[in-house]
């Protein structure tokens, strides 16, 4: 049985915890989706409804859940986004 090969995006989420979660801070009262960037190796926070409005209905309707989930579980959403990889992946993640 082969044994799972671990997440890359989530060991940068894991690196950039404490950056994207400072940044998150700034923005509460908006409760930004959280974006980096691994080509820019940037932070971004974004309102809700702007992040939405450039995904696929698919993704809208994934995010919607997920963003509602998060902010009832104190949490918060961030995507990692892989140009090169051509990867987009999201994760929640404790507001703490």
């Amino acid at each position: 049985m082969k044994k799972p090969k671990p997440d890359p995006y989530w060991q940068v989420v894991q690196e950039q915890y404490d950056n994207l979660l400072d940044l998150y801070r700034q923005f509460a009262k908006e409760r930004p989706v959280m974006l980096f960037d691994m080509q820019e190796q940037r932070g971004y926070a974004y309102p809700y409804r702007e992040f939405s409005a450039d995904l696929s209905k698919k993704s809208q309707l994934s995010l919607a859940s997920q963003y509602r989930d998060a902010c009832r579980d104190g949490q918060m959403v961030v995507f990692i986004r892989d140009n090169e990889e051509r990867k987009l992946r999201s994760y929640s993640v404790p507001i703490s």
